[in-house]
């Protein structure tokens, strides 16, 4: 079976150029103190989501019909680039119109995607994505919360840890495994689970990382959900699961191309102003070399997560999994780098709330563990691209 031709161009089109040159203008009406207020005063980022759906933003990547914008994930990056980039990076965005959108666009029924579409395309339905498990781990093939057929429902039991928005979401995509009536044995099935659901609950989860989107452990006990609420076909639960992961992984990596861009341009500002001995520091290689390393592996990663967005958009499944697993790489140690020397830059003062670095730092951590670890990103380049033998 022939691949796919895949077309990258290297630049924005003039679309493209004014979609990160808006979302820029509107990322620099909230910037990054508005998100740091949020996250103290334990409050979502309403008004800078409410604003990104009406404008068109949020669903850029979902079918027109459906309410979208009928582009692809090159511009949900763009938007979620140029987003981070001034330190108001939208974690949802990762994950409704991302994962979710993607998935029910791809496997939805028509009354599904007319259901679930239009209102996760404008922001005003969003959808919370639920795979991780505390036995689990990213070993998907060991999920345990399961749903089991009795007459016309379905009964959802089990949990899930460290699942985004949760109470920011009206429902969740639940990959649980269903139990086949065949075979007896248990298959892979994505279930939208309302958040009001009876039987469904969620804990917080307290962590360090000050962001005004937060973590949750949930429950379902004894869920019962219709046949409707099935996306897609349950015999091809594992397919559509990995086309939604993919998707999640090139927001993700735009999400920390962009915090690097934030913290690069903070630390080369400062770099020019700060005068010691009548030079400004940013002349003395021992901080312009590193930040010019930065800057390059910066621009690799954004190449890399151009190269996924198209490969997804243009149906090369394939290659996008592998590019878009090798970006997500790229990103979360230039992201983690680049923050990290960005504090080293501006010494005593990177580590005050002025600047706004030292609160990234912790979050700067995010992209080297989730939605998928630095070590299973070289374990699925070792094993996949490269043929060498699993040790699992």
């Amino acid at each position: 079976m022939s691949q796919p031709q895949v077309s990258m161009p290297l630049n924005d089109t003039p679309e493209q150029e004014e979609l990160r040159s808006t979302v820029r203008a509107l990322a620099k009406k909230y910037g990054y103190e508005y998100m740091a207020k949020k996250a103290d005063d334990k409050e979502y980022p309403t008004e800078l989501w409410k604003e990104a759906g009406e404008l068109g933003f949020v669903g850029v990547n979902l079918p027109e019909e459906y309410g979208g914008g009928g582009a692809g994930l090159l511009e949900l990056s763009i938007v979620q680039e140029e987003l981070s980039s001034q330190g108001c990076g939208l974690l949802m965005l990762v994950v409704s119109p991302a994962i979710c959108g993607s998935i029910i666009a791809a496997f939805g029924t028509p009354d599904q995607k007319q259901r679930w579409l239009p209102g996760i395309a404008s922001g005003e339905f969003i959808s919370a994505f639920g795979i991780t498990e505390a036995d689990a781990g990213t070993n998907s093939h060991n999920i345990t919360t399961t749903a089991k057929k009795e007459g016309d429902e379905w009964v959802l039991n089990g949990q899930k840890t460290f699942i985004s928005g949760v109470d920011q979401a009206d429902a969740v995509l639940v990959v649980a495994r269903a139990h086949d009536e065949r075979t007896g044995k248990l298959k892979p099935a994505l279930f939208m689970v309302p958040t009001d659901a009876e039987g469904f609950s969620k804990t917080q989860i307290p962590t360090e990382v000050m962001l005004p989107e937060w973590q949750y452990a949930l429950h379902f006990d004894d869920v019962r959900l219709k046949d409707e609420d099935l996306v897609g076909d349950s015999d091809a639960g594992i397919f559509q699961l990995f086309v939604g992961l993919n998707p999640e992984r090139i927001i993700a990596t735009a999400m920390a191309t962009g915090m690097s861009r934030y913290a690069l341009d903070t630390a080369v500002k400062y770099a020019n102003e700060r005068v010691v001995w009548k030079t400004p520091i940013g002349a003395h290689q021992g901080l312009s070399h590193p930040l010019a390393q930065c800057r390059i592996e910066l621009e690799q990663a954004r190449l890399m997560c151009r190269n996924a967005a198209a490969r997804f958009d243009q149906g090369d499944l394939d290659g996008a999994a592998t590019a878009a697993n090798m970006a997500k790489y790229a990103a979360g140690e230039v992201s983690a780098k680049s923050i990290d020397q960005a504090v080293q830059t501006l010494g005593g003062n990177g580590l005050t709330a002025e600047y706004g670095l030292a609160r990234m730092y912790a979050a700067s951590r995010l992209p080297r563990i989730a939605p998928v670890s630095r070590e299973m990103l070289l374990n699925y380049v070792a094993q996949t691209v490269m043929g060498l033998p699993k040790s699992y």
